[in-house]
């Protein structure tokens, strides 16, 4: 499964896979086709960002403006991995057209053994992700939703092998000029 999630991605492919909140959709974040191809899959509008996930936040290191702020480090202690997106500012290494052109990035640590395998096991071990869903419409929470929504858009779903999705949205948090947290999402985790 690892070989051919691997050859999907190389090949500028979008998989569809489990997290610990909903099914999500993912491509390696240099592939620009790639990232186009969530866009039209899901209809999305180009202002809306995608954010990067991990099986590490070390991972997630070249795509940030460093250092990462105190204030942040300390929610990324506490709530990684887990149901928490931070935005945080963006390095060049992180892509405009996966960000529209914004200067920050959401950035997560999904709590999934299956999304943690993905992850441990692909080139950067990164994916650019959003959720797996047409926009404006429910986000997946079982692997037959997300075969209904997006199977034949997309180049795979990976089963869940029984690691299901607990069905809520992250927490989306950023901070203000003076480092105080922001939430633009309200999900499971209260900061």
């Amino acid at each position: 499964m690892i070989a051919k999630v691997n050859d999907i991605l190389k090949n500028d492919g979008v998989i569809a896979f489990v997290t610990d909140t909903v099914w999500g959709l993912g491509c390696l974040p240099s592939s620009e086709k790639a990232v186009k191809r969530i866009y039209e899959i899901k209809h999305r509008d180009g202002k809306k960002p995608l954010i990067l996930m991990s099986d590490e936040f070390y991972n997630l290191f070249d795509y940030l403006k460093q250092p990462v702020a105190k204030e942040a480090q300390k929610l990324i202690k506490k709530y990684f991995p887990g149901a928490l997106t931070l935005v945080l500012e963006k390095s060049e290494n992180t892509p405009d057209y996966m960000t529209s052109g914004l200067s920050t990035v959401g950035v997560r640590i999904p709590d999934n053994k299956i999304f943690a395998e993905i992850c441990r096991n692909i080139e950067g071990r990164v994916l650019a992700t959003t959720s797996a869903n047409l926009s404006g419409e429910p986000p997946a929470l079982c692997y037959d939703e997300a075969v209904k929504y997006v199977g034949d858009k997309v180049d795979l779903v990976i089963p869940d092998y029984g690691c299901e999705a607990k069905g809520r949205a992250s927490t989306v948090a950023g901070f203000s000029d003076n480092g105080e947290p922001v939430i633009f999402r309200q999900g499971d985790i209260v900061v």
